[in-house]
């Protein structure tokens, strides 16, 4: 697992709304979540983010979405609202059972991609969460977890 240290404090669960689930199976469910935008937004307003944090999730949400079509073959995302005990925050979990990702450190190089994209999903991605867990396993599946807390 790679992940960014310093988001949620260790040992303490983060609570917040319950789940909302999206399928990501065709083409037309990447448009879809593409259209939960505001619902992405609406549950970053409720975090108190600021414009320009919601924003930064939309676009992240959207790129890990196509990805988990994309490379994955399809999946699901999971997004709430989450508490830390200190702040509020948006979280978004995007799982699949592709073929899984072989080499991770070289999956989040910037500019490396394994199909025709410009190898910016991972990485913008992470850049513009707060918190950013990747899980792959050849064989098994990705699942990547972003947060975005308020300031």
């Amino acid at each position: 697992m790679i992940g960014n240290p310093g988001g949620s404090l260790p040992g303490r669960e983060m609570t917040g709304t319950d789940p909302q689930r999206h399928p990501i199976v065709t083409e037309s469910d990447v448009v879809r979540v593409r259209r939960v935008r505001q619902v992405v937004r609406a549950l970053a307003v409720a975090a108190k983010l600021s414009l320009v944090d919601q924003t930064k999730m939309v676009t992240a949400a959207s790129e890990l979405a196509r990805n988990t079509l994309v490379y994955g073959g399809g999946g699901e995302m999971m997004i709430d609202i989450v508490d830390n005990g200190r702040r509020h925050g948006v979280r978004a979990v995007f799982t699949d059972t592709g073929p899984g990702i072989p080499d991770l450190g070289l999956a989040l190089t910037e500019g490396w991609t394994s199909g025709s994209g410009l190898g910016l999903g991972l990485t913008g991605s992470r850049r513009l969460v707060d918190e950013f867990t990747i899980d792959s396993s050849p064989g098994v599946g990705t699942t990547v977890r972003v947060v975005k807390w308020s300031r």
